[in-house]
Parts: C-alpha cells; structure tokens; sequence
C-alpha cells in the first residue's frame, strides 16, 4: 500500500473515476456493502481494483461482542478478501450485534480485562481466517463505562501486544472521543501505540451539545475535515513519518473535485514530512 493518500469509494463517483483515473494513492471500500455475490457494485470495484490498491473496512464484525463471531459474517469477508486481494483490512474496537439483532452504530466496550480478553480471542480468530494481519480502529466515544479499569490508549496497546494485529489511527476519531470525555488529544497521541499504526483515518464531525449545554462531537464523516484533525494528523506524522491517510466521507457526499481535494491536502502533509526530513538529513552531514 503505498504510504499516500487515499479516498472512500462511493457509487456516485465510480464513473468519473474509471473516466478520468485521477491521481490518487489506493481506494477504501466498507466490505458489508460488497458481500453480495455479483452484480454492478462488483463490476465497477473490479474495475477500479485493476487500476488502484483497495483497502478492505469492516463495519459489521463486530469485535468488541461478547458473544461469538458470526461465523457466515466472517467467511463471506474471507471471500471477499481472497477475491480482492487488499493490501489492508480494518475493523473496529466496537460491538453492533447481540443476539441475532444488528443494530446500525459502532457501540463502545469497556476497558477491563473481561473485554480484553474475549477481544484478543476475536482478533485471533479473525487472523486464522484471514491469513493476515487486521488493523483495529480507536473508537469514537460518547460515553465511557464506570466498569473500566484501563486507560483506552493502554488497552489498545495491549490488544496489539498480545495479538500482533495493527493499528488503525482515526485522528477525527482521537478529537471527537477526547472532546466529549474531556481528554487532552495531544495527551492521547504520545500514549497512542504509534509504533503499531500502519493507517490513518480522516474525516469530518459535526458539533452538538449534550444536556448540560457542554460541547458534543458527532462523527459524521459528512462535511471536510477539521483544522483541529489537521492539525493533530500532522503532528502524528512528524512522529512516525508517512502512513497511508485515508479521507472518509460517507454522508452528504460532495463532488469528487472536493473529496479529491482533502486527499490532495493530506498529501501535501506527507510530501513536507518528506521535505523536513531531507533537510534533517543534509543538516546532519
């Protein structure tokens, strides 16, 4: 996967795309949205596959459940990995099913040792499957559990530790969860494991207020990405230097002028790291 930016792929710019093979770095797909056997949502992913690497994002897994792995879920992403060969996949630390009901949001887990350990066993699983290494996104959180006795940074850097899964760096998501649990953002990146990080996620939020009238941020992903994300992705990059940067933006969606715009600028972040780092270099001759 080339360390550079990349867009979420939508319907609605599949044409323009195959017509004017824009320069950007690899595409991202929600893999439930291509589960199906056939139909045009594959013709059209075949062909830009041929064209861009493609990263695969699970949304449906559910890895944070404390119930089993929905065994049928799991091999149809299988299947849809072995047809698309990605040079990533991703999931969420976050639950959406209990049982039998699916329900339509990523919901947050507890930080205790009972959750790290049906966590790492999902993990585990997903990597027998798969033959490969999963990527395991930070939530965005609204709310946290009385219940849980680590620190989120330090139980994703266990989850990695014992299971050797990457790690899936939302920026947007590291400003909306320290917004609305009053966490120091800057505080959460230097004990973020970012020596796991092998992708980076952008994105858009909306702001609100909770009943107190104090600040709430919603993870939209339907407007550009904020300064407050910029500013903090490119602090992450000049600790660990380039990683491929998606731009999400799945509602509301925008001309592919705009959304190829973001990506554009998150390059321009990469290529002065890039830049920093070679005068560094000359500088120390």
């Amino acid at each position: 996967m080339p360390a550079c930016a990349g867009v979420g792929l939508k319907p609605a710019h599949y044409r323009e795309i195959l017509e004017t093979r824009p320069d950007v770095g690899f595409f991202e797909v929600h893999a439930e949205n291509y589960m199906g056997a056939g139909g045009p949502p594959h013709r059209y992913l075949s062909e830009i596959r041929a064209l861009y690497p493609l990263s695969l994002h699970g949304v449906g897994l559910s890895i944070g459940a404390a119930a089993p792995l929905d065994a049928m879920h799991l091999r149809r992403l299988a299947d849809l990995e072995r047809r698309y060969q990605p040079a990533l996949v991703s999931e969420h630390l976050a639950w959406s099913s209990h049982g039998g009901a699916f329900f339509n949001d990523l919901l947050p887990v507890p930080y205790d040792s009972e959750t790290l350990a049906w966590v790492c066993r999902h993990i585990d699983q997903v990597h027998q499957t798969l033959g490969r290494q999963l990527l395991l996104e930070n939530p965005a959180t609204y709310v946290a559990f009385a219940e849980s006795t680590w620190s989120e940074t330090d139980f994703i850097a266990e989850v990695a530790r014992r299971t050797g899964c990457g790690l899936l760096l939302d920026v947007n998501n590291v400003i909306v969860a320290c917004t609305n649990q009053r966490w120091d953002p800057v505080h959460y990146v230097e004990m973020f494991p970012l020596h796991a990080v092998r992708q980076i996620h952008l994105g858009g939020h909306s702001a609100d207020s909770d009943a107190s009238g104090r600040e709430l941020l919603i993870d939209s992903h339907d407007r550009p990405v904020s300064d407050a994300v910029w500013g903090l992705y490119r602090r992450v990059i000049d600790r660990i230097g380039r990683r491929p940067t998606l731009i999400e933006w799945d509602q509301r969606l925008p001309t592919w002028k705009t959304l190829h715009g973001e990506a554009h600028r998150a390059d321009g972040i990469l290529d002065s790291y890039d830049t920093a780092e070679e005068a560094s270099l000359v500088a120390a001759r």
